[in-house]
């Protein structure tokens, strides 16, 4: 079972599973709000069922810290989609 690991050039520095581009927000999104359950849940992303629940657990132990990074992916996500729908300025 891997451990939940921080590097900056990874994934932004989000906590993720060690060994892995998988984040503990994106394990949470997937089993609590999109209803899949952790086996499938480490079936579909080629875990193991432990590092899945390594990652729920980190997430509900740093529920502050995750709230924190949800509304900073938020408030990115709200910034990309605004920038797209703007034409870019002409340069002469």
């Amino acid at each position: 079972m891997s451990s939940i690991v921080r590097t900056d050039d990874v994934l932004g520095g989000e906590p993720r599973i060690e060994g892995s581009r998988v984040g503990v927000i994106d394990v949470y999104e997937l089993v609590v709000e999109g209803g899949y359950s952790p086996a499938d849940v480490a079936d579909q992303l080629d875990r193991s069922l432990g590092d899945i629940y390594t990652a729920l657990a980190y997430y509900y132990e740093h529920v502050e810290e995750m709230r924190t990074l949800r509304q900073e992916r938020s408030e990115t996500e709200s910034t990309l989609a605004t920038d797209a729908l703007q034409p870019p300025e002409l340069v002469q």
